[in-house]
């Protein structure tokens, strides 16, 4: 039976970060399955970075790709040591002004994704299995003109905390990492060029190998289920915690110079 891993996502940003770096730490692995939309950029990570990855073109917002996946891993049956669902997207904007079809493709791939795959990948996962989720700092608290998205990654932390105690008993370890903003791709998709900016104040930017170095370790690290890098995004989640979220709401917006109405500024 050959051991693999698998990456959702994995083409840009975290994902792709998580693929290089998991590779440093498991340099045995038979095998690294990386699922991404863009057939051309999986293709280059194969021959970039090792001959080791299988390429999986699959959209996981939609119900016929996951089904492919399920398919294809029912039939090997490999023992999967990882799972890294990466895959995700988000858009700053008032929620009057996105499109219904997209919030809706939003919560196929940040939510129905990862929790499929995980359903999928189970039965092939054995004692000392890992799985990692990508949620967000916006998973502990509502923002506004980010409602969307951060309601996904909310569901994605507490879901990923909460199965990491019922998979204790098979020794199968969850961890939810929750970057603060950090620089990938995801910009490319969640700001508008076209519009006025919605974020104006970032307060920090991190780099996503730093984030992905911690989840890594917090990874192999039982005792953990949730991944915060970053003084800055700890010192928010603690105030996450203390402050009424109407209060910590009302001071995002006047960061951000926002007044509630669909026009931005």
């Amino acid at each position: 039976m050959k051991n693999i891993i698998v990456v959702s996502g994995a083409s840009s940003g975290m994902g792709k970060e998580f693929l290089i770096q998991i590779l440093e730490k498991e340099p045995n692995i038979d095998e690294v399955w990386a699922i991404a939309r863009s057939e051309d950029k999986l293709k280059e990570l194969k021959k970039d970075i090792s001959n080791k990855i299988i390429p999986f073109k699959l959209d996981l917002s939609n119900d016929k790709d996951l089904l492919k996946y399920k398919d294809r891993i029912d039939k090997e049956k490999p023992n999967v040591v990882i799972l890294a669902n990466c895959a995700g997207f988000g858009i700053f904007d008032h929620s009057e002004n996105v499109n219904t079809d997209v919030k809706l493709n939003m919560i196929d791939l940040n939510v129905k994704a990862p929790v499929a795959l995980i359903d999928y990948t189970l039965p092939y996962m054995s004692n000392g299995s890992k799985i990692m989720n990508i949620a967000s700092c916006a998973g502990f608290q509502p923002i506004p003109y980010i409602n969307d998205y951060a309601a996904t990654k909310s569901y994605l932390l507490s879901y990923s905390r909460a199965l990491n105690k019922e998979l204790k008993y098979k020794n199968i370890h969850v961890l939810a990492v929750t970057p603060y903003w950090t620089k990938t791709e995801f910009f490319n998709r969640a700001i508008d060029d076209k519009k006025k900016k919605v974020v104006i104040n970032y307060n920090a930017m991190y780099e996503a190998k730093d984030v992905i170095r911690k989840a890594i370790i917090d990874l192999y690290n039982s005792n953990k289920d949730v991944s915060c890098y970053g003084f800055v995004n700890n010192f928010q989640r603690v105030l996450t915690k203390i402050l009424p979220h109407k209060l910590v709401m009302k001071v995002w917006m006047n960061q951000q110079k926002l007044d509630g109405t669909p026009n931005i500024r």
